[in-house]
């Protein structure tokens, strides 16, 4: 059985919890993910100043993903919503049926590229006024709405994650997961 695939594009200014959780829980699950840097495949700076480094130039990635996701922080989403590459990508992926994930100030990507309007959707509360304009708000640390995943910010990335993993690799696979990692309920 071929391993699920997910892209994450990386954006300067994202929140480098999110991008990292996301990343290594993904992985953890055996999914084969793809980290493209919007900007090219040298370092980020992350909203903190971390610096992570991309797989790869989204511009250089190709084929089918099970699931795209957008990290949060503001700087971050702000480059992804304003990036006619991103709105292709996630268009597409949309119009195929396939998942589209965003966490923390990202789903202002979603509304600035005309995706998903009117479907409940999460975020966090800095860009509650962008995101219930354009959808259904929801109080919930991570919303599932059809094919779109939100969640609100870095205290809820392992939730998001993880909903992520048992999406694309079943309930089991993400218990797997999450016993080692010593989550508290």
């Amino acid at each position: 059985m071929k391993a699920p695939r997910a892209l994450v594009i990386l954006a300067e200014g994202a929140e480098e919890m999110e991008t990292t959780i996301i990343v290594d829980v993904l992985r953890r699950a055996e999914v084969e993910v793809v980290l493209a840097g919007l900007d090219g495949p040298g370092p980020v700076r992350c909203s903190r100043g971390v610096r992570l480094v991309p797989d790869a130039d989204l511009s250089a990635v190709s084929g089918d993903f099970d699931v795209v996701v957008l990290p949060g922080g503001k700087g971050g989403a702000d480059r992804l919503a304003s990036s006619p590459a991103v709105g292709e990508r996630l268009h597409a992926q949309a119009h195929a049926g396939r998942t589209v994930a965003a966490i923390c100030a990202a789903p202002i990507a979603l509304a600035a590229h005309g995706l998903f309007q009117g479907r409940t959707m999460t975020c966090h509360p800095s860009v509650n006024d962008v995101v219930s304009a354009h959808g259904a708000l929801a109080a919930s640390p991570v919303v599932e709405d059809g094919q779109l995943v939100t969640s609100q910010g870095p205290g809820t990335a392992m939730a998001f994650a993880l909903t992520l993993v048992e999406r694309l690799r079943g309930r089991e696979v993400a218990e797997k997961v999450r016993a080692p990692m010593m989550l508290q309920s």
